[in-house]
């Protein structure tokens, strides 16, 4: 089995409109001037250094912003510049949220359990509902008709529908996964929060919501693991900014959960070879350790069979960040390579590289069963960049989103990316 991570490209209406309450990065940038162009630009590049190591790469596609049909369903009425004129002039919040970028963070998209896992041996995708946060609770629609186009095989994949919204659901970001190897059956770590009124942030994953999505991907090894709140509290809005895994590794802070010592013990319970590389509190802080992103960086098995952390340039100039992080690599663990990327743009609204990707593990006959214009290669993302280069706004200021050129300019944008892909109109 292969894994590939999906990235979500970026898309033209990427603002910095501090929408997302408990993400400090998100509202610390709240109202400034933001870089599409540069932003996907930084995402191509990543992907381009995921391929450069031999791991197979996908994409998933922006989403049409701004989103008139949302805004219909509030009552705006016309097409789609009348819809958005009145929306801005009546309830500018409003159209802030349907011209929101954020389905770019496909960890989002919906929580995956690879075949080795499941009763029916495909595997699963459950669509995230997204329902805490009002701008991402609009993309669960249009994630659901990429994913089945994407992995529209039955005989491999099964892509369900979001659940109710009264269950809130964020997809993989609060999802881990250990095992042996890609390829064989792993235990699933489903990670929720709960209220806490002494957070001045909300707990995003309700652990019914995880409960029923092990329930329905029919899992045969899994544990619910509450979040700590005093990670919640620092700004760890999704699991994965204080923890990743990859294959028999657990990479994490050592305040990311609740019941620490059960959880460990748990992991070994199931997979006796595990590897857990914990940062202590009294070396990284909560605090360095979400401003950096640390957490949020790829863990990745390479071909040669090594791990690489693929990070964000914030962890490398976080002082007790990187120096830890050097002693990792030089540690008694699988972790050899730190591979540091640009992803800035994504970084200043609260989005790090691991918030980009979704991860798919996928057999050869699996693999070769996925829609061919969601997987990509060289030449691909060159056609990608040249689109952006061409079409995707150079900056939007707050003030830019009630304007008319540039709702065009985002439309125009999608269209001519869809066009290179291969994508008919209307078909997303």
């Amino acid at each position: 089995m292969r894994e590939i991570n999906f990235d979500g490209l970026i898309g033209p209406s990427h603002n910095y409109a501090g929408l997302s309450l408990g993400n400090i990065a998100s509202a610390t940038n709240a109202g400034g001037v933001s870089a599409p162009r540069m932003a996907a630009l930084q995402g191509i590049a990543k992907m381009r250094r995921m391929l450069a190591l031999g791991l197979p790469q996908g994409l998933l596609l922006p989403h049409g912003r701004p989103d008139a049909d949302w805004l219909r369903t509030l009552g705006f009425a016309g097409d789609d510049d009348a819809v958005c004129r009145a929306a801005w002039a009546q309830e500018p919040a409003l159209l802030r949220n349907a011209f929101s970028a954020s389905a770019m963070w496909t960890a989002n998209a919906a929580t995956v359990s690879p075949a080795p896992d499941t009763a029916d041996g495909r595997c699963h995708f459950s669509v995230a509902n997204l329902s805490t946060m009002l701008h991402r609770s609009v993309e669960h629609a249009e994630t659901l008709r990429q994913l089945r186009l994407a992995f529209a095989d039955e005989r491999h994949f099964a892509v369900h529908a979001a659940l109710p919204a009264g269950l809130g659901d964020e997809g993989a970001a609060n999802f881990m996964r250990l095992g042996a190897r890609h390829a064989s059956p792993g235990l699933e770590l489903l990670v929720y929060g709960e209220r806490n009124a002494a957070s001045p942030f909300p707990a995003r994953q309700h652990r019914a919501a995880s409960a029923a999505i092990a329930r329905r991907h029919g899992l045969r090894d899994f544990a619910l693991v509450r979040q700590s709140d005093a990670a919640i509290a620092a700004g760890a809005f999704h699991n994965d900014v204080v923890a990743v895994a990859n294959e028999h590794v657990l990479f994490t802070h050592e305040q990311a959960f609740a019941d620490r010592d059960g959880l460990y013990r748990r992991i070994r319970e199931s997979l006796p070879g595990a590897v857990i590389v914990e940062a202590p509190a009294a070396r990284v802080s909560l605090d360095a350790a979400v401003r950096s992103y640390l957490f949020n960086s790829q863990l990745v098995t390479l071909p040669d069979g090594g791990m690489a952390l693929v990070l964000p340039q914030e962890a490398r100039e976080t002082p007790e960040v990187w120096a830890w992080l050097e002693d990792v690599r030089a540690g008694d663990n699988p972790i050899r390579h730190l591979e540091v990327v640009d992803v800035r743009e994504s970084m200043r609204n609260g989005g790090g590289p691991a918030c980009l990707r979704l991860r798919v593990a996928v057999s050869e006959e699996a693999h070769a069963a996925i829609d061919h214009r969601f997987l990509l290669d060289d030449g691909k993302c060159d056609r990608i960049a040249e689109v952006v280069e061409r079409t995707w706004p150079e900056r939007i200021a707050p003030d830019d989103l009630g304007e008319p050129d540039l709702w065009h300019q985002c439309r125009t944008a999608r269209a001519a990316l869809l066009g290179a892909l291969g994508f008919a109109a209307g078909e997303l």
